[in-house]
């Protein structure tokens, strides 16, 4: 919901990520070295020279150009922390397979599912790398320094597909499936929760867009948009298609949309799962994707109200994490029973 802050790192950690944003300390380690990275500063003159490498960028010439040393540390040790965070969560996923591999322990579907999350790892941290880089492609002339929205948001959906297949194999192998009668009605219940979890997702991934372009802070009122239900500016960029992805007003509206149509569909499925006979594990995570689903709209209301508040902020991103999650769970329970 503010100006992202990002950097290359080989893991999915999308709640120190949106820590890094709201503090805005990603960009200020400005190397990027997988092994020498991971040693701080010892003396007083690596501070300093790690200081005045940061002078050199747009974030400190146009933002922080006041920031103390003892100031500057505390940003440096929030974005090296997400870092460790990261080559800490590749680590996890790499010697675990390599070891379990060793040992004869996966299946063959089992070994396909480990490489193909192993490969996500580093796609996610190259993405990374690439998003930071496109700071050094745009001029010092702007306002506010800020990575590309674009690429933030292929950033952040790598990181939620690494998540929701991770957690999905961990679903599949803990959780054992029920023998549901194939009824139509049920079939048309696991579809709907399947569209419904897509469109989840998506809502979380235009939250980048609203990250990239600092838009939770254009209108601050709810539920209309200053004084009208559609703003003036919504279309104001050329040509149109444009304001969907650049113009901050379209972002924070478009995410808005995203947001009611989410909620609305929620509520529907749980509506439309009082009229299947389920059971109880299946029911009860109906009724916590609604429940989740209420407490991220007020969540969000108060954040835009407020003026995004770092620590509400950071809570309504990790509601959005805790809904796609519930979904997934959803989508596990409903799973067809092999024959």
């Amino acid at each position: 919901l503010r100006v992202p802050r990002c950097s290359a790192v080989c893991g999915a950690a999308p709640q120190p990520r949106a820590l890094r944003r709201l503090t805005e300390s990603g960009l200020s380690m400005v190397d990027w070295h997988l092994v020498k990275g991971m040693k701080p500063p010892r003396s007083s003159r690596d501070w300093e020279a790690e200081f005045r490498k940061y002078q050199q960028f747009p974030e400190f010439k146009i933002l922080n150009r006041h920031m103390t040393l003892a100031e500057f540390k505390f940003i440096w040790y929030m974005e090296y922390s997400h870092r460790m965070w990261g080559r800490g969560v590749g680590l996890l996923y790499v010697l675990p397979a390599a070891y379990f591999w060793k040992k004869g322990w996966l299946s063959r579907p089992m070994k396909g599912t480990v490489l193909a999350l192993c490969g996500l790892v580093c796609f996610q941290g190259l993405l990374g790398w690439y998003m930071v880089k496109s700071l050094e492609e745009k001029p010092e002339s702007h306002d506010i320094p800020r990575v590309s929205q674009y690429r933030l948001a292929a950033h952040l959906g790598s990181a939620l597909v690494l998540y929701a297949a991770s957690l999905w194999s961990g679903l599949s192998l803990l959780l054992s499936r029920h023998e549901l009668p194939e009824t139509r009605q049920l079939l048309r219940l696991r579809h709907f929760a399947h569209g419904t979890t897509g469109l989840i997702f998506l809502t979380a991934l235009s939250g980048a867009f609203v990250a990239g372009l600092d838009a939770g802070l254009v209108y601050n009122s709810f539920p209309k948009m200053g004084d009208r239900w559609i703003p003036d500016d919504l279309l104001s960029f050329s040509p149109m298609l444009k304001n969907v992805f650049e113009n901050p007003t379209t972002v924070q509206f478009d995410h808005r949309i995203l947001v009611s149509a989410s909620v609305t569909a929620i509520t529907a499925l749980y509506l439309f799962s009082r009229r299947v006979v389920l059971p109880r594990r299946t029911k009860m995570a109906v009724a916590s994707l609604l429940a989740v689903a209420y407490m991220q709209v007020g969540l969000g209301i108060s954040t835009l109200l407020l003026y995004v508040p770092t620590p509400l902020a950071a809570t309504h991103q990790s509601g959005s994490l805790a809904l796609l999650s519930v979904a997934l769970w959803l989508m596990s329970e409903l799973r067809r029973v092999p024959k």
